[in-house]
């Protein structure tokens, strides 16, 4: 092969485009051409074999029609249709005259308003619930028993003081315990309650898995959490800012020696102040919760999931390395605080929720020992429980979330999930019956094991 350096200057100036290139660039463009010519080749044999195919067929090929030419709704594809389904509003189901729940909402399904500053919209929804929503044409719920029940210790909670009705969501992996912890916080927002609400999507875990900067403060002895501080006020100053609007407060607001506001000023104004200082917004959170808790205009609701990760031992380190207890954080200590009913609102209630999702932060034998929950299967008598432990469970009353739905409520369920065209085969009654002893009647297992993982599908 020649190249530039065996032809003589004067040729070498004259001479065509391949000569003045490298020896490598050259093979490159061979391979380009033969990479095309191949290429080619390969499109003449197979517009060769489609002529003889439709030779073979006399010259009558199905082709899809395009969809501007689709004029006949015969041909139509099946399309998911729009699932018309009654508002979540806390008006549903309460007899506005007597204040009581009725029962014939439970086992109905109902679609989530998702306003601008809806809960389940600014603060988010745990994961699983996400995956649900996006497969579905809307966000769509189901109420249970256990929904109505939880409503009216809420109905109860509106009058009195939070102490006495701090309440913890368990049950078997899938039962529901989000949905009913979301559908309690859409409720109370809806009967204007200042909600407070940390989903697993903004995560109760990440309070704890050393996601966000931290540093510790003197004078409370607790890991302050700044970052995680700014985005709690800011979801709630979204959510709530109506009534924080309409509220003022008392007495003086000291957010720290060089911060003082005066009496009269709204809620609101006092988080946007805190929210403009980031070295008090710790503080803040601490000072703003219980100046709400002073005020009876309205009840107040702080929501929790994943609350099992409020007792483990975080992913922050201290100086020596050792992995820092939930409890020495500045926010699980201020959550726990409220649980345990060592704080309080003078009008509200505490619900969390317990969770089997996330495996790094798992519900303890201690944490379920003292929460009262499956007594029976006791706890290793070598185990001691930390004092922390005792002290922050105090008063935590535990409702069971049932692990098995009703047949009104899977019913309304698989009826939701077939609007949707998520299987392509036809409702029936066969198709239910199976999928729900299948799946021994979970929410979840019946849904994603049982309608969304068939052959059916």
């Amino acid at each position: 092969m020649l190249s530039s350096a065996s032809i003589p200057r004067s040729r070498a100036l004259n001479a065509p485009a391949p000569f003045l290139c490298p020896a490598g660039s050259l093979i490159q463009c061979r391979h380009k051409s033969k990479a095309s010519t191949a290429k080619q080749m390969i499109a003449k044999i197979r517009a060769k074999e489609r002529k003889e195919v439709e030779k073979a067929a006399g010259g009558r090929i199905f082709r899809p029609l395009p969809a501007a030419r689709n004029l006949n709704a015969v041909f139509d594809a099946d399309q998911p249709e729009e699932l018309i389904l009654p508002t979540f509003s806390p008006l549903k189901g309460i007899d506005e005259i007597k204040g009581e729940l009725t029962p014939q909402d439970a086992g109905k399904a109902f679609s989530l308003p998702y306003r601008e500053n809806d809960p389940c919209r600014k603060f988010g929804v745990p994961r699983n619930l996400v995956l649900d929503f996006r497969l579905l044409a809307k966000p769509a719920t189901i109420i249970r028993d256990v929904t109505m029940t939880m409503f009216q210790n809420l109905q109860r909670a509106s009058n009195e003081v939070s102490n006495a009705h701090s309440y913890v969501l368990y049950g078997e992996p899938g039962c529901g315990k989000s949905y009913t912890l979301l559908q309690c916080a859409e409720w109370a927002h809806g009967l204007e309650w200042l909600v407070l609400y940390i989903p697993r999507a903004t995560q109760a875990i990440t309070l704890v898995n050393s996601s966000t900067p931290y540093q510790y403060d003197i004078r409370t002895m607790t890991y302050a959490q700044p970052g995680y501080a700014a985005q709690i006020l800011t979801r709630f100053l979204t959510v709530n800012e109506k009534l924080l609007n309409r509220i003022k407060t008392i007495g003086n607001v000291h957010l720290d020696e060089s911060t003082k506001l005066p009496s009269g000023t709204s809620y609101a104004e006092l988080i946007r102040v805190s929210l403009q200082r980031p070295s008090v917004v710790p503080s803040a959170l601490w000072v703003i919760l219980e100046e709400l808790g002073k005020q009876i205009d309205y009840p107040v609701m702080l929501a929790v999931d994943d609350f099992q990760a409020l007792f483990c031992t975080s992913k922050y380190r201290d100086p020596m390395f050792h992995g820092i207890k939930a409890w020495h954080l500045s926010i699980p200590r201020l959550l726990l605080e409220y649980f345990s009913g060592r704080k309080s609102f003078k009008r509200g209630a505490v619900v969390g929720a317990l969770s089997t999702s996330n495996t790094t932060f798992n519900l303890s034998p201690q944490v379920r020992h003292a929460l009262g929950i499956q007594p029976e299967l006791g706890v290793d008598p070598f185990t001691t429980i930390a004092p922390e432990i005792r002290m922050y469970t105090k008063g935590i009353r535990a409702v069971e979330v049932p692990g098995q739905l009703g047949y009104n409520e899977a019913a309304s369920m698989f009826e939701v999930w077939m609007k949707n065209k998520t299987l392509h085969t036809r409702e029936n009654d066969d198709l239910f019956l199976s999928k729900y002893t299948e799946s021994g009647g979970n929410p979840r297992e019946f849904v994603w094991q049982g309608l969304l993982n068939t052959l059916q599908t």
